[in-house]
């Protein structure tokens, strides 16, 4: 399982990294949607905000954490939002358009990540439960 996580960790990272530069350097064509559809006005108001940018950067950062077996779980934080960002845009503006080759992979990955290093996500939840139940008992 250590290293099937390994290969999910270095694919997510790659994945996330080379999109993410391909914003910043332009290597690779990705199609533009009309300017009036939803997901053109969605993309017209962040692209020249900034704030696209800086999810960008996000997302390369948490490429190369989760690439990481070390940081992977700082990595899964910092790219779980944006990968329910992903899938609500393909489904809620897109219409499902284009959500079956990549971004499908990447929550796929990221769910198996999340799965394979549950421990760690599960420690502070337990440890808020038996800091309740000592609360509790000093209590009673």
């Amino acid at each position: 399982m250590k290293l099937a996580s390994n290969i999910a960790g270095i694919l997510l990272g790659l994945i996330f990294n080379v999109v993410a530069f391909n914003y910043f350097f332009p290597f690779f064509s990705m199609p533009a949607p009309p300017a009036d559809s939803p997901p053109g006005l969605f993309l017209g108001a962040m692209i020249p905000t900034g704030y696209f940018a800086f999810v960008q950067l996000l997302e390369i950062a948490g490429g190369v954490l989760v690439a990481v077996p070390r940081t992977r779980t700082l990595g899964l934080l910092t790219l779980g939002p944006i990968v329910v960002n992903i899938l609500c845009f393909h489904i809620f503006l897109a219409k499902g358009a284009g959500l079956i080759p990549l971004p499908s992979l990447v929550t796929l990955l990221s769910l198996f990540l999340l799965w394979t290093s549950r421990g760690a996500f599960s420690a502070p939840l337990l440890a808020s439960r038996e800091s309740r139940l000592e609360e509790h008992a000093r209590s009673a």
